[in-house]
């Protein structure tokens, strides 16, 4: 895993099974309103999903790149929903 610049995290040196505990950990340490960039050789829609059940509306996912070599996409923490 490489940090390619602050806030940017690529994941593509990672085994597939390493990526996911290591972008959980990443969330797990984000302060309300903080955030990182994500960049992984495939869409990580699942992961989306995946935050989505652990942390229901409590984190922004948004695209900033879609490929077809390289996707970045800015996970961001919100405030717990009500």
């Amino acid at each position: 895993m490489t940090q390619s610049s602050p806030g940017e995290v690529d994941v593509r040196s990672l085994v597939p099974a390493q990526r996911h505990r290591k972008i959980f950990e990443l969330v797990n340490q984000l302060a309300v309103g903080g955030a990182f960039v994500l960049v992984n050789d495939h869409d990580p829609k699942p992961l989306y999903y995946q935050l989505e059940a652990e942390y229901p509306r409590q984190f922004s996912w948004t695209y900033l790149e879609r490929g077809p070599e390289v996707w970045r996409v800015e996970i961001g923490r919100q405030q717990k929903a009500a």
